[in-house]
């Protein structure tokens, strides 16, 4: 049952706003196996079972991997099946996995339980919930994602705080039960009935518009052209999907390279174990008001510029975090690198949406997210080997800071490409 065609044109306002808060209500619940809910976990889980952290660290290393040969097939049936089913599926089986790790006591039984939930959080769900919005809305995709990052944003502050209540009341297992029931609680039900693929499958238009016609997204000027629709395919021959997969991939080495040690690296430069979560927390709440800030940002500026000024932002952090010596500064810079990771989280889905169309966004969108996942295995690995060779790590902030620089490179130069359909002549 799917109540979207009978609500569509019931809601005083626009039904696209349903569905970006059905989309919401996904990102929220990924966070069920998120690092910082494993993190939460890890210490009492460790203590009860006699695991390293190594062990237990390692099965988001499995999982992060798994999703990338898992996100073109996603794309794939995202385009083919739909939005609603694949989010459906992922959600349910999240619930399952992150209820069954209360049950996992050996560390293979783990790594299935808790790597599948990470792979349901690095690709169905990333995935599919952007590419439904994007669907959506055209016009003011910009702010719908951003919105979208926020949610994942109340995620990865609510969960791990969840998880922290239950683990001290009930232990760390039902902890883990009750986080699978929060995740079906939460989002099963509204993606299940709530959900529609697009708005012309209901009988709406991007936007709420009234008429068939949509602004130039790259001019971003009022101008009214019929919106181009790429197929993977078509796509793969321009240097521009290529561009902006590499950058997003450059700038997910920078956010894994950084955010994985960000806490270790404060408390080696003075702050206590509470300064550095803090700080951690700063980071993960400018990260949800960034996401709003650059979806307003993208709709006034051109893409490939938002992704530059993205990158630059990043690039600045990353030296800026190598002089940090006082307890102000680590959590100024950690709440301006948050701002810029709120773009990373926006910028290329809107990017993707306005360069290649709607039609087959999801199988774009599964091509362009491996990068992502391989990405963020190389940052983390990168700036750990940096530390355990120098015992510092500033060399990992500096080529932090030069890759960040190539990322602008390549975005700034990834111009909208022109379809044969389009051409004038």
């Amino acid at each position: 049952m799917n109540l979207a065609k009978f609500l569509s044109t019931r809601t005083p306002f626009f039904y696209g706003w349903f569905i970006l808060g059905t989309s919401g209500s996904t990102q929220i619940v990924r966070n069920a196996a998120a690092t910082l809910t494993l993190a939460v976990f890890m210490y009492p889980m460790a203590e009860e079972l006699g695991w390293s952290r190594t062990v237990l660290a390692g099965a988001v290393s499995v999982g992060g991997l798994a999703s990338t040969f898992i996100s073109p097939v996603t794309g794939w049936l995202i385009d083919k099946y739909g939005a609603r089913a694949v989010l459906t599926s992922s959600i349910m089986i999240l619930g399952v996995s992150t209820f069954l790790t209360g049950w996992a006591t050996i560390p293979i039984a783990f790594y299935i339980t808790y790597g599948i939930g990470r792979i349901i959080f690095s690709s169905p769900v990333q995935i599919g919930s952007s590419v439904v919005v994007s669907r959506w809305f055209i016009q003011k995709r910009g702010r719908a994602n951003g919105i979208l990052t926020f949610c994942h944003s109340i995620g990865m502050t609510g969960f791990p705080l969840m998880a922290s209540i239950l683990i001290g009341i009930y232990g760390w297992q039902v902890a883990w039960h009750l986080l699978g029931v929060g995740v079906w609680v939460i989002a099963l039900l509204p993606v299940f009935l709530l959900l529609a693929e697009t708005p012309e499958s209901v009988g709406l238009l991007p936007d709420g518009d009234k008429e068939s016609s949509i602004a130039s997204t790259e001019a971003n000027t009022t101008a009214v052209i019929e919106e181009i629709n790429w197929t993977l395919k078509e796509a793969l021959r321009t240097p521009a999907l290529w561009q902006l997969a590499l950058a997003g991939g450059l700038l997910f080495v920078i956010h894994s390279g950084t955010n994985t040690h960000m806490a270790a690296f404060f408390q080696d430069a003075g702050l206590t174990s509470n300064q550095a979560a803090a700080a951690v927390s700063l980071n993960a709440i400018f990260t949800g008001l960034g996401g709003l800030g650059w979806g307003w940002t993208i709709e006034k500026i051109k893409a490939r510029y938002c992704y530059a000024m993205v990158a630059a932002v990043m690039s600045i952090c990353a030296i800026l975090f190598s002089t940090v010596d006082s307890l102000i500064e680590a959590w100024i810079y950690a709440s301006l690198f948050g701002t810029a990771l709120g773009g990373m989280l926006v910028v290329p889905s809107v990017a993707m949406a306005d360069y290649f169309g709607r039609s087959s966004l999801g199988a774009i969108r599964g091509f362009t997210e491996p990068f992502v996942s391989f990405s963020q295995a190389v940052g983390a690995l990168f700036s750990g080997l940096i530390f355990d060779i120098t015992g510092s790590y500033n060399y990992a902030f500096y080529t932090l800071s030069i890759v960040a620089l190539m990322a602008i490179l390549l975005t700034i130069t990834a111009t909208v490409p022109i379809h044969k359909d389009n051409k004038k002549g």
